[in-house]
């Protein structure tokens, strides 16, 4: 007989997966919510890294799949310094300037002194890179609207709250 984890005993070799093998406890007694939480997340993240893809190729069939979330940030926020976009996507100076630098020769982002700062520049979204991200990001708003409709908006609502709310925990 082995516990079971929650103070109770089962017959080895009985771990609940209908395997019959016996296996160690889940990642060191990890509760299996957060187990379930990471695999979840795994396969998500997953298919959003070939969705991005897929996106940035719409975008310009040129374009890294990297660059995607550059310039949806940009479409949302609008001018930006270098260094503040490389903070929020989490990658240094050089890969930002490479990026920015491939955007630039795509005719996608351009540069512009920053009026605060001489030594500084602010970039932003082409008149073209506005054009064609703000056509994707619609084709995937409508995709999603499409793959949930058997959803209840407030179901929907709730997911986005709960995807901020990881969002935002994951930034500290």
């Amino acid at each position: 007989m082995r516990e079971d984890g929650n103070g109770g005993r089962r017959p080895a070799g009985s771990d609940g997966s209908g395997t019959g093998v016996d296996r160690p406890a889940a990642h060191g007694g990890a509760d299996p919510e957060f187990l379930s939480l990471e695999r979840e997340l795994t396969v998500f993240l997953r298919r959003a890294r070939a969705n991005q893809g897929e996106m940035a190729r719409e975008v310009h069939p040129d374009l890294e799949s990297a660059a995607y979330g550059l310039l949806v940030r940009l479409d949302e926020c609008g001018r930006q310094r270098a260094t503040s976009l490389a903070a929020y996507i989490g990658v240094g100076k050089a890969t930002m300037s490479r990026q920015l630098r491939a955007l630039e020769e795509l005719g996608l982002v351009a540069r512009e002194p920053d009026p605060a700062d001489g030594r500084a520049w602010l970039v932003h979204l082409t008149e073209e890179g506005r054009g064609r991200v703000g056509q994707v990001r619609e084709a995937r708003r409508a995709r999603y609207v499409s793959e949930l409709a058997h959803w209840d908006p407030r179901e929907v609502a709730e997911l986005a709250r709960l995807l901020h709310q990881l969002n935002l925990g994951m930034e500290k």
